[in-house]
């Protein structure tokens, strides 16, 4: 019995010597199955992320999807005709607008490039910021870009040098995937594939194209046939000027209006001022045109054009299409101007096109998520028409704002004018304007709920 008894005793105690040695066995064994599942997990979600996206245009719509796309595990590829021209004017064409609802999709997309521009930028934001009458120089009315912004804890909307952002854009997306000198002229959409063909004859296979190639955009015109766009009848004048008013530190940009023209004047950093002049024109004439145009208005807008030494001031015609209500075809898309071109009295041309690469990227990668192996055509098909349904109500409304302020900009009739007849002495007298009163009130009670459910959102 004792013999027994010794021998059990003798069991356990090698039982309990090696018991810590087993648990760790069967948890290290367990360890490691649960690290291979979740590894396995990985490179299956790795594997499923791999689809191919081909971009059209290294303009800011095009370089954020690319960055979008990126930090997403897609393959991706920029396709851009000419980096140091972005649109054709280089560093000359002067700032772009980024309002709280673009700065707040770049935060989202990546905090440190976000940070990068933020502190590239120039906040203008912070002051006052609206439109004002050409002749007096009085504010018409004004816009609160502040409030909403702090109130919801988002960016507050700054300017930034067009090249200082394509700088930072690119050097993030990675110079392996711009390419440039690349234009995109044409492309075939295949069942399983889509192919680009470039300028110079080089094709690129991918499993998705995104023409965001501009108002003049080729992807556009393959997708939905070629139509010119339309002349507006309006030129602008832009010019940078080494000039700090005396208003620097209250008035972050304003908007002049006139009869057929206005003039738009912006603090961008640096003790520098860009302004545009927009008119009815079609001479080449410039700083002296300009003067004689806008000669008879107020202080602020004759300085600025005064300042402004002739080289640094640069024409363009302004061209403008209706937008389109379809932009997706089987494995193609649209965004930004080549979907919807918005002229820059809003300064929500680019902000819009931001919002598009998140809601593309975001639709793509639930199509990823929804599938049990790699989206197939449909599936592509299905998550491009879900983002453009998602973005067009919201796109459709700016458009329109836009519109509806680009034709009160240049119908501002402050005064009554009796023409050249028997009443004409009448018109020194200066008598307002009836609907002058009719469209403040507008402006005052319209203008600026819209204006906040711009600068929230992002679509």
């Amino acid at each position: 019995m004792e013999t027994l008894q010794g021998l059990c005793l003798s069991k356990l105690n090698q039982i309990y010597r090696e018991l810590p040695e087993t648990l760790s066995k069967i948890f290290s064994s367990r360890k490691n199955a649960k690290l291979k599942c979740t590894l396995n997990l990985e490179e299956e979600k790795n594997k499923k992320k791999k689809l191919r996206i081909l971009i059209a245009g290294g303009g800011v719509g095009g370089l954020v999807l690319a960055l979008a796309a990126k930090n997403r595990g897609f393959e991706v590829k920029v396709f851009e005709k000419d980096l140091s021209a972005i649109k054709g004017e280089g560093q000359h064409r002067g700032p772009i607008q980024l309002q709280s609802n673009a700065l707040a999709v770049l935060e989202a997309i990546d905090k440190d490039v976000a940070r990068q521009i933020v502190e590239a930028g120039c906040i203008t934001g912070d002051r006052i910021n609206g439109l004002a009458d050409g002749v007096s120089g009085q504010w018409f009315t004004t816009f609160d870009l502040l409030t909403p912004a702090v109130e919801r804890g988002l960016p507050v909307t700054q300017v930034i040098c067009r090249m200082t952002l394509q700088d930072i854009l690119v050097k993030a997306v990675g110079f392996d995937i711009v390419h440039n000198r690349s234009k995109v002229v044409d492309f075939i959409d295949d069942p399983d594939k889509v192919t680009v063909v470039l300028e110079d004859g080089r094709k690129y296979e991918g499993d998705i194209l995104v023409g965001a190639d501009g108002i003049w955009s080729k992807v556009r015109s393959k997708l939905f046939g070629f139509q010119e766009a339309k002349y507006t009848e309006y030129t602008c004048y832009s010019g940078l000027a080494d000039f700090m008013p005396p208003y620097i530190d209250t008035v972050g940009y304003r908007v002049f209006l006139g009869l057929n023209q206005y003039f738009v004047a912006s603090d961008v950093g640096d003790g520098k001022m860009q302004w545009y002049g927009f008119m009815c024109l079609n001479s080449a004439a410039k700083k002296k045109k300009l003067l004689e145009m806008f000669g008879s208005w107020c202080s602020e807008v004759i300085n600025l054009i005064s300042e402004t030494p002739e080289h640094m001031i640069l024409r363009r015609d302004v061209y403008d299409r209706d937008m389109l209500y379809s932009w997706s075809r089987g494995r193609v898309t649209l965004l930004g101007d080549s979907a919807h071109p918005m002229q820059p009295n809003l300064g929500q041309g680019g902000c819009m096109a931001v919002e598009d690469c998140y809601r593309l990227i975001l639709e793509l990668e639930e199509a990823i998520n929804n599938s049990s192996d790699s989206p197939t055509s449909e599936d592509i098909a299905a998550s491009l028409k879900s983002y453009e349904r998602k973005r067009m109500i919201r796109v459709s409304i700016v458009h329109a704002m836009i519109r509806m302020a680009s034709r009160m900009a240049t119908s501002h009739r402050p005064y009554l004018d009796f023409g050249s007849g028997r009443l004409s002495f009448l018109t020194a007298l200066r008598i307002t304007h009836p609907a002058i009163h009719s469209a403040k009130m507008f402006c005052r009670l319209g203008m600026p709920p819209l204006m906040t459910w711009i600068l929230v959102n992002h679509g």
